[in-house]
């Protein structure tokens, strides 16, 4: 019996031990959270995210986009590019162009020569024929005309009729060479011209042919200047690469940045903006190099703001000069941004969550003791975190971030005007 009676006791005492630690429990997770007033600078600082890029570069174009707007090449693909970030030299390789298009109008060219020089022998040859047979007339003609004269002195004693028709044979046969010299003259100008126009077609297509052979050249492309290769973007904010098209109104491939003239560009939105303006201390951070920090100045704040893509939040464009250089720094990379907009030295501090209020007093929960007190605190600026207190507390009193239980009635302890 005493054995049944310690089994139930001891069953009674590990319910009651369950029961507290299960209630001690739950009151750990909703214990009240406090923290100490502090003093020290309050910074309020806006926070961005943004690109970094140089205000100075150099762009690598097609040399010559006038001619392909000659030749009616509305559109290259890039079919090679270096990888960005790739550092070159002047006349180093940078990419080829697909020359699909040029190489078609240059077979097209070569085929309209051959034909055109075909033409041009062919007309040189019927012309040369056609004045050789007005040569031939000429000259049968000038043998008749010798050979009436030959039979008219011969007919000293013929008839008076012979006589004369011989006589009208010969002014007869001079009117017909008059009249061939004539035309003689009329035909070769006439083959002299129709040579100068095939020989000038000929010309005229060798000359296409040698400019789209010339052209095609330039479709390998080299560096114009030292540096670092960086694509560019287009007009959706995508970059220019392989796959990508110039054409000879944008005739840029990529661009060499002038790596001592870096910028942070980012952007604010309209509740920050505010805040921003020309002159403000920037520290520049990089994702790929989280140990490297910057000093900047905003040097530019837009004035009208833009439509984020996707998105119908309103930004600010931001510029920041980077003022310090760092040879790890591209362009490209992603930069977080932190704006200084405002500092306040030996102020003191609490977390936004110690602030409660009510019929527009704010007040907070202060430890004294075993006790607390709700008192009153004059406030000053804040940001995301911290707020300033004017007056109300002290250094290192310990103040409540939530609201303890069994105070919330308690009377407000006012400031002293």
């Amino acid at each position: 019996m005493s054995r049944k009676k310690l089994i139930i006791g001891s069953v009674i005492i590990v319910s009651v031990l369950a029961v507290y630690f299960l209630y001690n429990k739950k009151e750990d997770v909703n214990a009240p959270i406090t923290i100490k007033v502090a003093k020290g600078d309050f910074i309020n600082e806006v926070i961005t995210s943004g690109e970094a890029l140089s205000s100075s570069s150099k762009k690598i174009q097609f040399p010559s986009p006038a001619n392909l707007q000659k030749h009616n090449i509305r559109e290259i693909k890039i079919q090679d590019l270096v990888p960005e970030g790739s550092v070159v030299k002047e006349g180093d390789y940078i990419g080829r162009l697909d020359q699909s298009e040029v190489n078609e109008k240059i077979i097209d060219a070569k085929l309209n020569l051959e034909n055109a020089q075909s033409k041009y022998i062919q007309q040189k040859l019927d012309t040369t024929l056609s004045l050789k047979q007005e040569r031939n007339g000429i000259k049968d003609l000038l043998f008749t005309i010798e050979e009436s004269k030959i039979n008219l002195k011969q007919s000293t004693y013929e008839p008076p009729a012979s006589i004369r028709k011989l006589e009208i044979q010969i002014e007869k046969a001079n009117r017909d060479l008059n009249t061939k010299k004539e035309n003689y003259s009329i035909k070769k100008m006439q083959a002299e011209a129709k040579m100068v126009e095939v020989g000038t077609e000929v010309s005229k297509i060798k000359s296409k042919l040698d400019a789209l052979i010339d052209l095609q050249k330039q479709f390998i492309i080299y560096s114009t200047d030292s540096g670092m290769i960086t694509y560019i973007r287009e007009w959706d904010g995508s970059k220019k690469q392989v796959g990508s098209s110039i054409n000879p109104w944008d005739p840029s491939i990529a661009s060499l940045p002038d790596l001592s003239k870096m910028q942070s560009k980012t952007f604010a939105n309209e509740v920050d903006i505010r805040k921003l303006k020309k002159g403000l201390t920037v520290d520049v951070g990089f994702d790929a190099f989280p140990d490297i920090t910057l000093k900047g100045e905003v040097i530019d704040v837009a004035n009208v703001g833009e439509t984020k893509r996707g998105s119908d939040i309103k930004v600010f464009q931001i510029i920041i000069k980077l003022l310090t250089e760092d040879k790890n720094v591209r362009p490209g990379m992603t930069t977080s941004n932190r704006i200084l907009t405002d500092k306040e030295s030996n102020v003191l501090m609490v977390p936004i969550e110690a602030i409660f209020s009510k019929d527009s007093i704010s007040y907070t929960y202060v430890k004294s003791g075993f006790s607390v007190l709700k008192k009153q605190v004059l406030l000053g600026k804040s940001n995301n975190n911290l707020i300033i207190i004017k007056d109300g507390l002290n250094e290192n009193e310990v103040v409540y971030l939530n609201k303890p239980k069994g105070y919330e009635d308690k009377s407000i302890t006012l400031l002293k005007n």
